[in-house]
């Protein structure tokens, strides 16, 4: 095994936060799970909610390989996408539109200093149950309306819907309270980080589709209050479902640093 140091960037979006590395000589030991999982630990490593490589791509402008915080490869990741876009911008690789490939496909974005607005795939698939409502939007998504969501306990919560009612491939889990007629607050526990975040870009998507669905708000631009900030979702409601879906908030990078990783000569 050799050492060599690699240079990293720390990011948020609303408190979610991410290492990033710029991977596009593939040089980084992306199949090491455990070398990801201990640079995400908040104890042991740099500390993280997941950890994502730029990519070279062919067909856009660059390619995001998202892994959540136990090490493995994760589904998409709203607020890592919008990022990912501001760090392609440090890099000099986009300007202000971009389009990126990440694992559910192509996406587009636009960057202005300090925000993102990142374009979500489209949702047709909504299932509506008496105490929730479940789609995909990118990643996995149970919606639950409550009250006096301050006090709720998301983490117990969620984790017993989280393995409960999902599995061992599980669901994020999103808890939700109305604040007003296009406003809401939510809470999020994530699957891969087995936490609550301070913030879930898919699951505030997926909220901002199941009010409307539910009939909670007719509004087509919704307004998510979450621990680590607000972000915006804005969509087009047609027979099939949802389209024209974006994901808009503040991104920062937080801090640049080194570390020496074992690769394989």
């Amino acid at each position: 095994m050799d050492t060599k140091k690699f240079s990293f960037y720390k990011y948020q979006g609303t408190g979610n936060d991410f290492i990033l590395f710029d991977n596009r000589s593939l040089s980084f030991p992306k199949n090491d799970t455990k070398l990801i999982a201990r640079l995400c630990d908040r104890k042991f490593g740099i500390g993280a909610d997941g950890l994502m490589l730029l990519e070279d791509d062919e067909s856009s402008d660059f390619r995001m390989v998202y892994f959540n915080a136990d090490g493995r490869e994760g589904s998409m990741c709203g607020n890592g996408g919008r990022c990912m876009v501001d760090f392609a911008h440090h890099l000099g690789i986009i300007s202000e539109d971009a389009t990126f490939i990440a694992v559910d496909g192509l996406h587009s974005a636009q960057w202005e200093p300090g925000s993102v607005r990142l374009q979500m795939q489209d949702v047709q698939n909504i299932k509506e149950k008496p105490q929730y409502v479940f789609m995909d939007t990118g990643s996995p998504h149970h919606v639950q309306l409550i009250e006096n969501i301050e006090a709720y306990n998301v983490h117990d919560e969620g984790k017993r819907l989280r393995f409960g009612l999902y599995g061992q491939s599980g669901s994020n889990i999103n808890f939700v309270e109305q604040l007003g007629n296009a406003t809401f607050a939510v809470r999020t526990y994530e699957r891969g980080v087995e936490a609550e975040t301070l913030s879930c870009g898919t699951g505030v998507t997926a909220v901002a589709l199941g009010m409307h669905h539910l009939g909670k708000t007719k509004k087509d631009t919704i307004t998510l209050k979450t621990r680590g900030g607000i972000l915006e979702v804005g969509f087009k409601a047609i027979e099939s479902g949802y389209t024209s879906i974006t994901l808009k908030g503040p991104v920062n990078q937080v801090f640049k640093g080194a570390i020496n990783i074992e690769t394989s000569r």
